[in-house]
């Protein structure tokens, strides 16, 4: 069996169509299938409009969280009460494409545990796009894993790569992508042309993406705190060559750009240097700070989710 996990969040404008979209690509699924929608603390009638198909089609189930969590919680949420033996993961506003899925269970049919999609296109706004594009490129570069290059959490994986997600990675901070490019497993990329938005505006504010960015850095990667010894050289080391500088300067009494060095106390340049300093030692701290706080978020073992309901159709 085939589960669909697509997490919701005021998604009342594009409910109705996903539902048609996905019923009429099921065929091409050639398998049984159950759609598992997460309701994560919609404000508006996404609720009730899940409801009420859970209500009359026995293949959707309804996952209720207590509140908002989150896209990734919601997602860790869908694929830990998921039933089918191929987990897909996709998103609510359609942008993801149901009638591309067979592709992706073909790939999975093939013996491949993990089919995940690559982009080709975005239809949105530049600065948007230039920001996918260069976060995917630093997380690729700086990860201590291989994560692939602009993909995102559509895909399918097979259930024993859902097992040692749910099971054996059980951190707080999800960033669900590199968690599948961690498991390991045949992987596999198919690319595919992301659609805009079937209708309403993006729920995924500014704010939400540069939270997900960094915990995509910060969960998959040690480079920012190896940063600090890399600037540390970088400073030191110039430091270092100028202070020599500086002495035969003094003591030799030869003149730079000018002035002799009786005329120049140097003031100007400790005042820049001391600020320069000043400068990357907050962003030092800053850095240590992004790490304790995941280490507080990990120590407390809070759940990341909290299932209210789940509602089906008896």
């Amino acid at each position: 069996m085939i589960s669909i996990i697509i997490p919701i969040y005021n998604e009342e404008e594009n409910i109705d169509n996903l539902y048609a979209r996905l019923t009429v690509s099921a065929p091409t699924w050639n398998d049984d299938y159950e759609i598992v929608l997460v309701d994560d603390g919609s404000k508006d009638n996404s609720l009730a409009m899940m409801t009420a198909y859970a209500k009359k089609d026995s293949r959707v189930r309804v996952i209720k969280l207590s509140r908002n969590f989150g896209h990734q919680p919601a997602i860790s949420a869908g694929i830990q009460e998921a039933k089918g033996d191929a987990i897909v993961i996709m998103d609510g506003d359609l942008q993801d494409p149901p009638e591309e899925l067979h592709r992706f269970l073909d790939k999975w049919r093939e013996g491949y545990d993990v089919v995940y999609a690559v982009r080709t296109k975005r239809k949105e706004g530049f600065f948007k796009k230039a920001a996918y594009k260069t976060f995917y490129r630093i997380l690729a570069w700086i990860s201590d894993i291989e994560i692939p290059l602009d993909s995102g959490d559509f895909c399918v994986m097979d259930r024993k790569v859902v097992n040692t997600i749910v099971n054996e990675m059980p951190e707080q901070v999800r960033f669900v992508r590199g968690l599948r490019a961690y498991a390991g497993f045949k992987q596999i990329g198919v690319t595919y042309e992301r659609a805009e938005r079937a209708a309403g505006e993006a729920k995924f504010t500014f704010k939400k993406l540069v939270e997900l960015a960094l915990d995509g850095l910060f969960g998959f990667s040690n480079f920012p705190l190896r940063l600090a010894t890399y600037l540390g050289f970088g400073i030191a080391i110039p430091s270092f060559l100028v202070g020599i500088f500086s002495i035969f300067h003094r003591l030799i009494g030869f003149r730079v750009f000018g002035p002799p060095p009786e005329e120049t106390p140097g003031t100007a340049t400790l005042a820049v240097g001391m600020y320069f300093l000043g400068g990357v030692i907050l962003i030092i701290l800053g850095i240590l700070g992004e790490y304790i706080g995941r280490i507080y978020i990990e120590v407390k073992r809070r759940p990341f989710f909290v299932i209210d309901e789940v509602i089906e159709k008896k």
